[in-house]
């Protein structure tokens, strides 16, 4: 299966335009990751590669760049490429990336990042982006989208870039973050008061209304930051309400099917769920990190289940030979072995017809 799959990058500059590609066969296995220190080993590799996967999706802080220096940059990117795990992968198994803060090239890093189209090119490059990609060129950042398989078997992948055209942060006072958030494992971070801030600005929201629009069995978000944990204090999408709301109004609205939720960025893993004024719930499985580890984990009040904060990989596989599929995701650490999981049919997130 996997020489059959052959990723479809949209580079239209219209929004309606799809390149068509001869994909003869959906994906079963997905593997996916974020949060890989370039300075670190990363045995991690070698149980991702033991699996086979279909597809790799890298969900962000790909490495650690944090610099206003293009050749640091360059140069951190390099000594992942260089990593025998990460060369193995790349061999084995078709790759797909978006960036978060460390890879996009600060910590927390927004709009205002000064470097973002050096960095942009550095990026791309490394991940093998054709020259004639949108990717390089749109004005308003790297998201994108991806399409597998064909007729009732399809999966999309949508990756929007929460870094490019992100508005300010809302930070509390250091008093109140050493008196009341520390305390409860929670960030610096606050819900914006500003009307309209956004993490994707208009043009990337007219683009993700129309990727939600085509057809697809599947609708695999791959966001770098949480989408569905109401608060951590951290970045999240819960720091941009109207993002998320807009996001949960846009699946009602045009009676999206087949939604399925995967994120990193938090340097622990979990299983979430969300359905308040939904038609059916959402599940997102956050993967975080290859190398990274944090061990004061915020509350979700969604989440399902435990959490971990070892090193961990996530892996989304789908039976396709039965008449309903069966979904399932796990989350794996470093020998492959299963932490947590979550099955579920198709049908049960596919109630539009």
């Amino acid at each position: 299966m996997k020489n059959l799959l052959k990723p479809l990058t949209l580079t239209a500059l219209a929004l309606s335009l799809v390149i068509s590609a001869s994909i003869t066969a959906a994906p079963s296995k997905i593997l996916f990751g974020s949060c890989g220190h370039q300075d670190k080993n990363i045995p991690i590799f070698n149980a991702i590669n033991k699996e086979q996967g279909d597809l790799f999706i890298f969900l962000g802080d790909n490495i650690y760049g944090d610099t206003n220096d293009m050749d640091v940059l360059a140069d951190k990117y390099q000594r992942l490429g260089a990593k025998p795990g990460f060369k193995t992968l790349k061999a084995q198994t078709p790759i797909i990336a978006i960036w978060d803060d460390h890879d996009y090239g600060q910590n927390d890093a927004g709009k205002e990042y000064p470097h973002k189209e050096q960095s942009r090119q550095i990026m791309l490059n490394f991940w093998d982006e054709p020259a004639n990609s949108a990717r390089r060129t749109r004005p308003d950042g790297i998201y994108t989208s991806y399409m597998y398989g064909e007729n009732e078997q399809t999966i999309q992948v949508i990756m929007p870039d929460l870094r490019w055209n992100r508005d300010a942060l809302n930070h509390v006072g250091e008093l109140e973050y050493y008196t009341k958030r520390k305390l409860n494992n929670q960030g610096p971070y606050s819900p914006s008061e500003v009307k309209g801030a956004s993490m994707l600005g208009e043009a990337q929201w007219q683009w993700l209304e129309q990727e939600l629009k085509k057809p697809a069995a599947i609708k695999l978000i791959a966001s770098s930051l949480q989408l569905l944990p109401d608060f951590t204090g951290w970045e999240s999408w819960a720091n941009f309400p109207e993002d998320r709301k807009r996001l949960f109004a846009l699946i009602k609205k045009h009676k999206v099917n087949g939604v399925v939720i995967i994120s990193g960025d938090t340097h622990w893993g979990e299983i979430s769920k969300y359905q308040q004024n939904l038609d059916y719930p959402l599940i997102e499985m956050t993967s975080s990190g290859l190398t990274e580890k944090w061990k004061d984990v915020s509350p979700n009040k969604h989440r399902v289940g435990d959490f971990t904060h070892n090193v961990n990989y996530g892996d989304l596989s789908i039976d396709w030979q039965q008449i309903d599929p069966t979904i399932s995701l796990k989350l794996k650490g470093v020998d492959g072995e299963v932490i947590m999981q979550s099955d579920f049919s198709l049908s049960s997130i596919s109630p539009y017809k």
